[in-house]
């Protein structure tokens, strides 16, 4: 499933009659309805597309056990990058391989990686998700935790509804109001939805050839960089300053070259571009060079181990070798992880709050008091770090 914190095309529009979230859920309803003929829509297809709207509680528990993203990286693409995936991605590179050649003509955008979505969101459309997109819309705006994010898209949806490529019964999707078989949002369908099969309708749960390359024209919009890589395997010498290694720091591939880092098979991808080099995991784990094509990833999705699976099952697909796990330290437990982001939080860092998973900002944070504490700032968190802590 695709995870919710993706960057939304978000429309605003200020309504006096209009509730931002909480309260009487009818009366929030009426709310949206009023605030939907504020932004022009027709007071009757309002009407009609809200009139069954209901508030759906399993969409509400789902949206607070997203535990999986508390696994390691490790645990994670081991568990989602299975060999019936990868058989099945080279199946399906076969069976579509006419629109994925016009995708990377028209939008610059690699079949593999655009084969990796396709797996993990829905495994090639096979588990598109079975909520109600306009219940879960409408519930998670509704409920005050991040009304923003998904009020937009409610009238994005009743846009669709008025061309006919929504039905408010029917419709059906992730617990977040993804929909389809690479799961976008309504917004994101109304501003890269394309019909790729010609038959004049945006149909993304029954037509890989529309759901591909509106998946292709979303991530061009977003910045993919035509004909560059996006992740690539490297080894790293002991002596590397660990401070240096993370996203927050891209230098030329050359610089990295000159600090020891090679290619774990081969030369170098990215001769002439910046890079990061990533650890998952550690000094002592899988490490990466990360491309500015890695950063798209995160318009898609902002769960690190899930973005850093993505792009490393999109490498495989494109024929790169199971990565070396190395043996890094054992990782914390999600209640660890909490304890460790309450520290660092004490300590003044933003950690983008206690929810025992290992984001940017966490990562950061660690990072800057491993090396505070004299430890290798390689931010991946420790017993030990939380411990000294």
């Amino acid at each position: 499933m695709r995870f919710v914190f993706t960057c939304l095309f978000a429309v605003f529009a200020s309504s006096a009659q209009a509730t931002s979230c909480g309260g009487s859920f009818a009366g929030f309803v009426d709310g949206l309805q009023a605030e939907a003929v504020s932004r022009g829509h027709s007071a009757s297809a309002a009407a009609q597309f809200l009139a069954g709207a209901r508030q759906d509680q399993a969409v509400l528990r789902a949206d607070r056990s997203q535990g999986h993203f508390q696994r390691d990286f490790i645990d994670f693409s081991h568990r989602l990058i299975s060999s019936s995936r990868m058989q099945n991605g080279a199946r399906n590179s076969q069976q579509h391989d006419a629109v994925f050649d016009r995708i990377e003509a028209e939008m610059g955008v690699p079949r593999s990686v655009l084969l990796a979505f396709w797996a993990l969101e829905t495994d090639f459309g096979a588990v598109q998700g079975d909520f109600n997109t306009l219940n879960a819309l409408v519930t998670l705006s509704h409920d005050c935790r991040r009304p923003e994010l998904f009020r937009p898209q409610i009238f994005a949806a009743l846009t669709l509804f008025e061309r006919g490529d929504f039905d408010p019964a029917r419709t059906t999707g992730a617990w977040a109001g993804e929909i389809g078989m690479v799961q976008m949002l309504p917004a994101d369908i109304l501003e890269n939805g394309r019909d790729g099969d010609g038959d004049g309708h945006v149909s993304l749960k029954t037509s890989p050839a529309d759901a591909l390359m509106s998946g292709g024209a979303m991530l061009r919009d977003l910045g993919w960089r035509a004909n560059e890589p996006w992740l690539e395997e490297i080894v790293v010498p002991d002596s590397l300053d660990w401070m240096l290694t993370g996203l927050e720091t891209t230098r030329p591939v050359s610089d990295w070259a000159a600090m020891g880092v090679q290619a774990r098979d081969g030369d170098l991808d990215g001769v002439g571009l910046q890079a990061s080099v990533l650890l998952p995991m550690g000094r002592n784990g899988p490490a990466f060079l990360a491309y500015p094509n890695f950063n798209v990833y995160f318009e898609w999705n902002q769960s690190f181990v899930y973005v850093t699976t993505a792009a490393y099952f999109a490498t495989r697909l494109s024929g790169a070798n199971v990565y070396d796990a190395g043996n890094p330290p054992a990782g914390l437990s999600g209640t660890q992880m909490e304890q460790l982001q309450s520290k660092l939080q004490a300590r003044g860092h933003d950690v983008g709050g206690v929810d025992g998973i290992l984001g940017a900002r966490t990562r950061s944070a660690v990072q800057a008091e491993q090396q505070r504490l004299g430890m290798p700032a390689d931010a991946w968190p420790t017993a030990e770090l939380l411990n000294r802590l």
